[in-house]
């Protein structure tokens, strides 16, 4: 993924979101699993301890819908720290349309992402969005699809471009397409133009405290999911990916080397048919793969360049029947004198159908330090943890 750098100079009214290290992962993990008890303690409902630290935090409310900004303090890993429009107003999209890009009707979703003030944003109805330009969110928002069938397809999809704390939850974004060479507004005060995007479900661009879960994504123009240009603290979990061929790319380019600050933690999802390559593909940064299921690939699952740590824990990777596609890791443009120095461990992984892992560097616990954001569980439970991955079916008055 490569955002044509002329796009940038028209969104000068946007702030630069300084990239920081997520620190101290062991604390957040206590945190989380406190805050899990106690919510196990006062609701005490089947579907809680499933494994699923993320689910087992709110799932179990039949009062979900009522509570729905409870999601916001569920997150894990680098993006635990992703609040979204948990301190904003409920914002109720009732029109699918996108006319126009530069001066959007209210009550759409383009409306409400543009937005300067924090917007939790949800549907009143079952709704397939087709977006006429890139979708360029402002900061501190949350689209929450639960509760309705809601589909952003077939046209550009979701741009985070220098902003912060976004959650998105609960979509089907699919079939997305290039866009540009429009002039589309990114805020109540500004519109710009934009070059020509490249596809992706959705762009990454500059964000900081980023969180998407439970969407089911599949078969863009490019990326299902890219995060590039300085991105960091992100957090992608309990998706279901299929149909795709570049699937995830972390990272914009060997010689940037400020995504050496990336940190991105990849938990719960489940990689699906149809798949190809870069579940993700990483450059520079550190990158926390975590009770994952792999269960298509058709070149290889995991892959990088530029001396990315890659830390795969408790994944359950079941390799193609290909004999050639075995193999879980791609060292990508790089010889191996000097890849063999790149730190990419597994750790408590399950190769299935003649599935490996080739690794390399140290190896050692203190060379993963940065990318570590969780605990991970027994891969024997990733089937429990990730049967649920993706857009869920949630109805009022009921559990989710």
């Amino acid at each position: 993924m490569a955002i044509p750098l002329l796009s940038l100079f028209f969104f000068t009214s946007l702030p630069f979101i300084s990239p920081s290290l997520v620190k101290d992962p062991e604390l957040i993990v206590q945190d989380l699993y406190r805050a899990i008890n106690v919510s196990r303690r006062s609701l005490r409902h089947a579907s809680c301890g499933t494994g699923n630290p993320i689910d087992d935090c709110w799932r179990c409310d039949s009062h979900w819908w009522k509570n729905r900004r409870r999601l916001a303090n569920c997150a894990i890993g680098f993006g635990k720290n992703a609040i979204g429009g948990r301190d904003g107003k409920l914002y109720i999209v009732t029109d699918s349309s996108d006319d126009d890009p530069v001066n959007p009707k209210p009550e759409t979703l383009r409306h409400a992402v543009i937005q300067d003030e924090p917007l939790w944003i949800i549907f009143a109805r079952d709704m397939t969005i087709k977006l006429k330009e890139e979708l360029i969110m402002n900061s501190f928002k949350t689209i929450d699809g639960r509760g309705a069938d809601v589909h952003i397809a077939g046209g550009p999809c979701i741009t985070i471009q220098f902003v912060t704390n976004i959650i998105i939850h609960g979509l089907n974004i699919h079939d997305c397409k290039q866009g540009g060479n429009a002039m589309v507004r990114d805020s109540p005060r500004h519109y710009g133009w934009r070059t020509t995007s490249d596809g992706d479900g959705i762009s990454i661009f500059g964000g900081s405290h980023i969180w998407v879960d439970h969407n089911s994504l599949s078969n863009c123009k490019d990326g299902l999911i890219d995060a590039i240009y300085g991105s960091t603290a992100i957090t992608i979990s309990n998706n279901y990916m299929s149909h795709h061929d570049k699937v995830m790319l972390l990272g914009h380019s060997d010689f940037y080397t400020r995504d050496k600050n990336m940190q991105v933690t990849i938990a719960f999802n489940h990689f699906g048919e149809g798949l190809v390559q870069r579940m993700p593909r990483c450059r520079h940064g550190y990158f926390h793969v975590v009770n994952n299921d792999y269960t298509h690939w058709k070149m290889y699952a995991i892959g990088g360049s530029a001396n990315p740590t890659i830390n795969s824990q408790g994944n359950r990777f079941t390799a193609p029947n290909n004999i050639f596609s075995k193999e879980v890791t791609k060292h990508e443009d790089a010889p191996k004198s000097e890849w063999k120095r790149w730190n990419w461990r597994s750790k408590d992984d399950l190769m299935m159908n003649g599935a490996f892992f080739t690794p390399s560097g140290a190896i050692v616990s203190s060379s993963y330090a940065q990318a570590s954001s969780l605990g991970a569980r027994p891969s024997s439970h990733v089937a429990t943890i990730t049967t649920d991955a993706g857009a869920l079916n949630c109805k009022k008055n009921s559990y989710c």
